[in-house]
């Protein structure tokens, strides 16, 4: 049993025994990436296990655009997202009175992947990607990619439109943020993605690094030439920025409001204290520790007018 898992079991247990039920729960709401998710639940439980108060994280995974929408509606505590705040979201949360604080929180390296059954397609140019993805496309089968691959069907598999990867890729790959091809199968849950490569021989996706490392072995990673060879989506490569041009940020989104409250603050600083550690368990890329010290040093400078709310 994972070692996560096994202390929430174990934190049941301890509340089963000492009626840790009494009393209301301190709520803190996350929406946004789910690309993040994985990073802020793993936060979230270990925050849960560490808090001396009952503390009840609740995470939604509408995207990095659906994600921005709730919390610039001051709906949300924490906005995950896997890109930069844009200028419209931006503008929603200065009309609703909505301040904020972007964390950045670790590295991405967004992957492409096909079916084990593919074993033609190893590595792609950044060339390819855009004449499979661009809107308006003809490419139907994979051998008009390259002539020497098969003549089969390419089927489609990418992040939602309100995701914050498909925001990434489109704006990477094709040149303009949202601009894509629209027959493909599409969905904010990478879970979802995931399955449908790994159901589909002639599938092509996209989503995070971390959905790809946690099933490795139901999918495969496509190598990526971004003009200096084929290079594979790796933690040491996505760090050191050699898979070009792939790699990308990922943030949290802090509301000022929420900064008022005690336990968000306090959850905030342990999510940047631990996420050297817990990062990587998710399959994603830590920053380095001289990183995250001088984000902790930030949230010293901003001032809290009142310190008594729950």
């Amino acid at each position: 049993m994972p070692v996560r898992r096994a202390r929430q079991l174990a934190a049941l247990i301890l509340c089963a025994a000492a009626a840790c039920g009494r009393g209301p729960a301190l709520v803190i709401s996350v929406d946004g990436s789910s690309t993040v998710y994985p990073i802020s639940e793993a936060m979230a439980e270990e925050f849960g296990f560490a808090s001396e108060d009952r503390v009840h994280v609740t995470i939604a995974t509408s995207g990095t655009g659906g994600g921005f929408k709730t919390f610039c509606a001051g709906e949300r505590d924490i906005s995950n997202a896997s890109r930069h705040i844009k200028s419209s979201e931006a503008a929603l949360c200065e009309a609703n009175g909505v301040e904020y604080i972007e964390l950045q929180i670790a590295i991405d390296g967004l992957s492409v992947v096909v079916n084990p059954a593919n074993t033609f397609a190893q590595c792609l140019t950044v060339a390819e990607l855009k004449a499979i993805w661009e809107p308006g496309s003809t490419v139907q089968l994979w051998s008009e990619v390259r002539p020497s691959w098969p003549a089969e069907p390419i089927r489609l598999y990418g992040a939602g439109t309100n995701s914050g990867t498909f925001d990434s890729f489109t704006e990477t790959i094709v040149g303009r943020t949202g601009a894509s091809r629209t027959d493909f199968s599409a969905s904010e849950d990478d879970n979802v993605l995931v399955q449908g490569v790994e159901g589909d021989r002639n599938s092509l996706g996209f989503f995070g690094y971390a959905y790809f490392a946690e099933n490795a072995t139901r999918i495969r990673a496509v190598e990526i030439d971004g003009g200096n060879g084929c290079v594979a989506p790796t933690p040491e490569t996505v760090r050191s920025g050699e898979y070009k041009p792939l790699a990308r940020p990922l943030f949290i989104y802090v509301s000022l409001a929420s900064w008022e409250r005690p336990v968000v603050r306090q959850f905030v600083r342990f999510y940047l204290e631990q996420a050297e550690r817990y990062v990587p368990e998710t399959g994603y890329v830590a920053l380095r520790a001289e990183d995250y010290a001088a984000l902790l040093a930030g949230l010293d400078t901003i001032p809290v007018t009142v310190d008594d709310a729950p």
